[in-house]
């Protein structure tokens, strides 16, 4: 029988985590025993999470170890300045639902910038280190790997791996000072320096960089990344079996995943108006669904353009119900962020609007990293943020076939961006790195 490396995982977000945030290193954990890979989690015991979803925990390996130390957040302190309730959810990426930001929510988010660095979990880097390096002299592991943001977990990683001389892989699923609301962080020069100092350091003493598209590789590149390589997110064939799911007799056009406000498709909302005001039958075939969180910028667009009783908002499901309203729809919209960075955005929901073999619609740069993926799949279409005349016509030539009953798509095979083989392509570096 073959001896199973060992690595340990360092992730804030796990099961029942929902959200984007978990979906990576849950789905590598699933598959990488099938490659000789014995994963250990380590995890906070009562993180401060955006949404639950306990629909994923079934994808957790059966007698894994999962480790779990409590983590202190300023988030009571935060909630309480702020005015909120305890219980009241920590929304991600400056997204606002009901309200314009207050003054007291500027001052925290300066706060946040400049004096929680790299992060709000900064808290827990040294208990986590004296805590791991113990456990780590009686149970060895070949590498260990930390996952963010938070960034804290590649500080613990960083100070495990000078402590014990462990080989480790930094996986980055967003950028860090290239993240597209840095600049929003309100930061002093100061604190610039110090992001810039830690970030540096990840790269530079890493022995092995991961991220999710090419543009970000090499914009860690440039930051002073040497040994850096992509491994997109994907789909998980398991999350689409038995499902005969057909679309809805209506023309849906859905929306997995937060809006923010940088990810606000004003075009499209001015090109379904347009449309609605000259075609009646579009009109009334119409339905949009946005399933998740949506700021407060987007409802006013949608009001602006009269569109409000053509589209439904579905707040947080689990994953297996998202999944099956992909399936449902007739159009999948993927809007990108209108951002200096967004090249390298690959939204994590494209992978499963790829399996579901519907039409992706995206808005952004045509010559960016989703934009690569569309065309190399046959998948969709790619329209630039001021494209209106492209996006409406385009519109109507689907919704054309939709009367027709020939909406159909002749996506390419889609399996490389598979959970199980991006895992296979993960172990072929683990390998590497410590041989």
């Amino acid at each position: 029988m073959k001896e199973f490396k060992k690595a340990l995982i360092i992730t804030y977000y796990w099961p029942p985590s929902g959200g984007s945030g978990v979906q990576r290193w849950l789905k590598f954990t699933k598959y990488l025993r099938e490659f000789n890979w014995e994963p250990v989690i380590y995890t906070p015991e009562n993180p401060e999470i955006p949404v639950e979803d306990s629909s994923l925990l079934k994808d957790i390996p059966e007698g894994i170890t999962v480790l779990k130390k409590k983590i202190w957040e300023p988030y009571s302190f935060y909630k309480k300045f702020l005015g909120q309730k305890g219980e009241d959810k920590i929304q991600t990426g400056f997204l606002t639902e009901k309200r314009k930001p207050k003054r007291k929510e500027k001052i925290s988010v300066w706060i946040r910038g400049n004096l929680f660095i790299p992060d709000a979990r900064k808290f827990w880097i040294r208990p986590s280190v004296k805590y791991l390096a113990t456990w780590l002299k009686n149970n060895p592991v070949d590498i260990i790997i930390s996952t963010g943001p938070p960034h804290s977990m590649h500080l613990i990683a960083q100070k495990l791996k000078k402590k014990l001389n462990i080989p480790w892989l930094a996986d980055f699923r967003d950028p860090w000072t290239n993240i597209d609301f840095y600049k929003d962080l309100k930061l002093t020069r100061w604190a610039d320096k110090q992001h810039h100092k830690f970030e540096q350091k990840v790269l530079k003493q890493a022995n092995l960089v991961t991220t999710v598209s090419w543009n970000w590789a090499n914009e860690f590149r440039d930051l002073g990344a040497e040994n850096i390589e992509v491994i997109t997110n994907g789909y998980d064939p398991d999350d689409f079996k038995g499902l005969k799911i057909k679309p809805d007799t209506k023309f849906v056009i859905t929306h997995i995943g937060s809006m923010n406000k940088d990810r606000n498709p004003i075009g499209f909302w001015k090109v379904l108006a347009n449309i609605c005001i000259n075609n009646e039958a579009f009109k009334k075939d119409l339905v949009v669904r946005l399933i998740g969180d949506v700021d407060i910028s987007v409802g006013g667009k949608i009001k602006e353009f009269n569109l409000k009783e053509k589209v439904k908002h579905i707040s947080y499901i689990n994953h297996p119900e998202v999944i099956k309203y992909i399936k449902r729809s007739q159009i999948l919209l993927l809007p990108l962020n209108n951002t200096p960075n967004v090249s390298g955005i690959i939204p994590g929901k494209i992978f499963e609007y790829l399996a579901a073999k519907r039409f992706i619609l995206v808005i952004g740069p045509t010559d960016g990293d989703t934009a690569q993926i569309v065309n190399e799949t046959n998948a969709g279409k790619v329209f630039g943020f001021d494209n209106y005349n492209g996006l409406k016509n385009k519109i109507l030539a689907l919704y054309h076939d939709y009367k027709k009953g020939q909406l159909e798509i002749n996506a390419c095979d889609v399996s490389k961006y598979s959970r199980k083989n991006l895992t296979e392509n993960l172990v072929k570096l683990l390998n590497a790195s410590v041989k």
